[in-house]
């Protein structure tokens, strides 16, 4: 198994979003924490080490756990919010919450077709072990309505909380992550800044791509991305060099185009391979393969390496969206809700900046 994270697009089970019957669970009591950042947490032969030095040194790790605690948080949240805003429209139509659910999700999800079931079955029959052709279909069937479900569900809940002016209030954990000088496209005062650390023989940062192009698209003038190489050379032996070769299309303005041509052929990362992008993209070839050859850019994704590190990155893609930490190539809907909410945010400072 390697660090690099991602998401399984197709499942067979319904997760339990309705579960009503289950009180919240009572948070654990945490220490209290240091009272100031010169406090004396331990001493060493006399020597001290402070609060400060310890949040410092445990910045990352910290980081991470807050993230992980914010993302359970939120998570309660919104399943809390869904069964209200379900359970008021229950109310104003006066009918069980069980009788709404079957009339706005299960009534409007299209069957799934024998065309459909074949079709994904002749895409993965590998994932079907020695199942039989008719037991895999009846399960692609179950699945893929499963799936509608969710979906339908998810579409009709978020209509529910339009309509019921839901706002959250749950501040999320950010961090200042530096952009620097490093390759980026979009405007230099968009209100959301996503920062990507990743890596170019990762297949989900090949993944994330079009999840990000998506954003782009859909929020145009809004988003600025930043790129920042954090090759995990320890299972990926082309990442370092292709991370190079990147910056070296850099130096003439071609970065972004040797970013979709690496990310677009993984499986043609050799050094070759890489002199030969640079004769497609029409770059000066005699300077690319001089800076290729020198050297000099391997500093470059290093520095982005040790700061990512800093920053707790551990697995590639990882993305800072103003600060916000979102691992993984995560569907578009997980970042469309981040940039969403950096949005009202950034428009709600802007309406009180201006009172």
């Amino acid at each position: 198994m390697t660090r690099s994270m991602g998401i399984v697009v197709f499942t067979s089970v319904l997760a339990g979003a309705w579960a009503y019957a289950a009180g919240p669970a009572q948070p654990a009591a945490s220490p209290a924490p240091p009272s100031s950042k010169g406090e004396v947490v331990a001493t060493v032969g006399g020597e001290a080490i402070t609060a400060g030095e310890l949040e410092e040194l445990a910045a990352p790790r910290l980081f991470q756990i807050r993230t992980q605690e914010y993302q359970a948080q939120r998570q309660a949240l919104d399943e809390t919010i869904g069964r209200r805003v379900v359970e008021r429209e229950a109310a104003a139509r006066k009918i069980g919450v069980d009788e709404l659910l079957k009339q706005e999700v299960d009534a409007k999800v299209a069957p799934v077709t024998e065309a459909e079931q074949k079709a994904f079955y002749e895409q993965n029959k590998a994932r079907f072990g020695g199942a039989s052709e008719a037991d895999a279909l009846k399960r692609i069937e179950t699945g893929m309505r499963q799936q509608r479900l969710r979906e339908r569900h998810a579409a009709f809940v978020d209509s529910l909380r339009a309509k019921a002016d839901v706002k959250v209030l749950l501040a999320p954990p950010r961090l200042a992550v530096e952009a620097g000088d490093n390759p980026a496209h979009g405007p230099a005062d968009a209100p959301v800044t996503i920062i990507e650390f990743s890596d170019f023989q990762c297949p989900y940062c090949s993944r994330a791509v079009a999840t990000i192009k998506k954003l782009e698209e859909s929020y145009p003038g809004k988003i600025r991305v930043v790129y920042r190489d954090f090759p995990l050379t320890s299972i990926h032996p082309q990442a370092a060099r292709a991370a190079e070769a990147a910056a070296c299309a850099n130096e003439q303005g071609k970065f972004w185009a040797m970013h979709d041509s690496l990310f677009g052929q993984q499986d043609k990362l050799q050094e070759a391979d890489l002199k030969q992008r640079a004769v497609d993209l029409g770059l000066d070839t005699a300077a690319f393969n001089q800076c290729l050859e020198s050297g000099r850019e391997t500093a470059q994704w290093q520095k982005d390496q040790a700061e990512g590190e800093r920053y707790g990155v551990q697995s590639t893609p990882a993305f800072f969206v103003n600060g916000r930490m979102i691992v993984g190539a995560q569907p578009y809907e997980a970042f469309a809700r981040v940039v969403d909410e950096e949005l009202a945010r950034a428009g709600s400072a802007k309406g009180s900046a201006s009172r």
